[in-house]
């Protein structure tokens, strides 16, 4: 690569970095193109920006960004995930890594904040986004619905009460 291309990629992962919620770095060493094909059609798909760069051009990327903590974990063959959805990018990764042991998460971070190992699969099992609105909008409709039934039922039971007196008085 020629300058102006590395310095594309760098002002390419520092725009990324700007809106980005996380970014989880790990090795690769031994990982198929196949497997490597799989694994960046799914991050397509979750919306994760996945990239392999050379890493002193990664750290000049990380300078003076809320990223730049991670520096230290940059070492070997890395492959980074951004992504604004910190759950999503660290989901893809964990999920990844138990499927093809040749890649293995060293670490992530949020904004201002390095993420351990450990760190990087608790953020994964948390709900996604979407889960988490559907049981808030679950939770807040249990009690309209639980209203609507208690309505529905006082013209029910008035019905079969009226039905008990008229089957009482026909007897």
């Amino acid at each position: 690569m020629n300058r102006n291309q590395k310095e594309a990629m760098v002002e390419g992962l520092r725009a990324k970095l700007e809106n980005a919620a996380a970014m989880i770095v790990a090795e690769y060493p031994g990982t198929s193109v196949s497997s490597f094909t799989s694994f960046r059609k799914r991050a397509r798909e979750a919306n994760v920006y996945v990239r392999v760069i050379k890493n002193r051009l990664a750290k000049i990327a990380l300078k003076d960004t809320q990223y730049e903590t991670i520096s230290d974990k940059l070492q070997g063959p890395i492959i980074y995930g951004i992504s604004e959805d910190s759950v999503a990018v660290s989901k893809l990764f964990r999920d990844f890594s138990k499927e093809t042991s040749s890649i293995k998460i060293t670490g992530g971070a949020i904004p201002g904040k390095v993420l351990s190992v450990d760190e990087v699969n608790t953020l994964a099992s948390i709900p996604s986004r979407e889960e988490l609105l559907a049981k808030l909008i679950g939770t807040m409709q249990a009690p309209v619905i639980q209203f609507v039934r208690i309505l529905n039922e006082i013209p029910s039971k008035f019905v079969r009460t009226l039905a008990a007196v008229r089957d009482a008085k026909t007897s």
